[in-house]
């Protein structure tokens, strides 16, 4: 494990009042789209290009500093798959370059673990903070966040729907931090052994929340990740509860998952009978990076979000895509739901983005008919299950995006070999 020096019971309470007293604010923030369900968004820019940014330490200018984090492609990296993006913060004292390394753990607690479980599926990121911390004064390492997106959006291959953040103790709260201010950028987070250390600008929107926290934490007392955690429970409309957490000398963790949760934005608490670390190991009180529990569940957390392929597997010939239309608006319908599509054609293939509209009913699940133009067939498909994949395919949602509230929106795509144009979808709610 690398060694970490976290907040001190006096430095972080002052930590706490000054951001509190601040009130940090987004500045220059992507998370621009309005409250409501996640949707599905297009390929970044960066799909189907030759990467210019390769593993490795890069620097950025922000808000007129300059800043650096530390990158990691899989090792296959393809130009046309999108890829989630998973960014860990490291906590106080700590650096970007323990983070990537996973310090005398090594390898499998590289990222938190996140290298290891992602297993080549995941772009990863650990950033530097500015004196080893995340103060995030005037929201500067929110818009940090925000520089870094843009920059590997415009050079990588990215999977908009797919952005998490992790991290322990200040790396927590930078992780919490940015649950509050881009719910819609990223898709959920983990807060391993957080407080409200780094500001929360807005924190009223949900987005899929999951807190670790040890029950004799002496730095960041557990009532901090519990209030944390609540937070989310009520934006993300859970039924409250009070969940089981595990004895003093009980050596072993407890992992709840609330009920009630708007569909898309479960919350997650994972107690466990130690202290402030992120590497606990049921039936000990030491602390491994190899052998700890919390990287497996983190992982599994963020991957219950991916829908088998995560996006296209051919890319455009062209090494800039040409742009998509957005989808065309339409007012909700009566009964049941709709579905619009958006093309992005090249020679020989396509993307469509297709938007599925709830009526005054609400789904609790849904299906998108299609026909296919003679000589089209889909040859990928992400955010819902496919049936066939010539003349009429249909396209039922998955566990996350099927139950939607009155004139609630969301997305998924497909890419098709031939031409898309002329398709007209239909949409059958259940």
């Amino acid at each position: 494990m690398p060694r970490h020096r976290s907040l001190p019971g006096p430095v972080a309470a002052v930590a706490m009042l000054a951001v509190a007293a601040a009130g940090v604010a987004l500045a220059g923030g992507l998370g621009s789209a309005s409250a409501g369900d996640f949707t599905v968004a297009a390929a970044t820019a960066g799909c189907g290009r030759a990467p210019a940014l390769q593993s490795g330490t890069h620097t950025i200018q922000s808000n007129g500093k300059s800043r650096s984090f530390i990158l990691r492609l899989p090792a296959n990296y393809n130009n046309s798959n999108p890829y989630r993006l998973i960014f860990a913060f490291h906590w106080r004292g700590g650096t970007a370059n323990e983070v990537d390394s996973g310090g005398t753990s090594g390898r499998p607690w590289s990222y938190y673990g996140q290298l290891e479980q992602s297993n080549n599926t995941a772009v990863l990121v650990a950033p530097q903070g500015l004196g080893n911390g995340w103060g995030n004064s005037g929201g500067e390492d929110v818009t940090f966040v925000d520089d870094m997106i843009r920059r590997l959006d415009a050079d990588l291959c990215i999977d908009t729907t797919q952005r998490f953040a992790t991290g322990f103790s200040w790396g927590g709260g930078m992780s919490y931090a940015l649950a509050c201010a881009q719910p819609t950028v990223f898709r959920a987070v983990a807060v391993m052994s957080g407080g409200q250390i780094s500001g929360c600008s807005g924190g009223t929107q949900p987005i899929a929340y999951f807190g670790l926290h040890g029950i004799s934490d002496n730095v960041l007392n557990i009532s901090q990740g519990r209030s944390l955690r609540d937070t989310f429970v009520r934006n993300n409309g859970c039924t409250p509860q009070s969940p089981r957490e595990p004895g003093a000398g009980s050596r072993t963790h407890i992992t709840t998952a609330y009920t009630g949760c708007r569909a898309g934005y479960p919350v997650q608490w994972a107690a466990f009978d130690n202290g402030h670390m992120p590497g606990p190991v049921d039936g000990t009180y030491a602390e491994s990076g190899i052998t700890t529990w919390t990287k497996g569940e983190i992982w599994r957390f963020f991957a219950q979000f991916q829908n088998t392929s995560p996006g296209p597997t051919t890319p455009p010939p062209t090494t800039t895509p040409p742009p998509s239309s957005p989808p065309p608006s339409s007012p909700p319908p009566g009964e049941g739901c709709s579905a619009s599509v958006a093309l992005n054609q090249w020679t020989g293939g396509f993307v469509a983005t297709v938007r599925v509209t709830a009526g005054s009913a609400g789904t609790n699940g849904w299906t998108v008919s299609m026909t296919l133009p003679s000589g089209a067939s889909v040859t990928n498909t992400w955010n819902a299950s496919a049936s066939g994949s010539t003349g009429t395919v249909r396209f039922a949602n998955v566990s996350y995006n099927g139950r939607l509230g009155s004139g609630q929106v969301t997305e998924f795509g497909f890419q098709g070999s031939g031409s898309g144009a002329g398709m007209a979808p239909t949409c059958t709610a259940s």
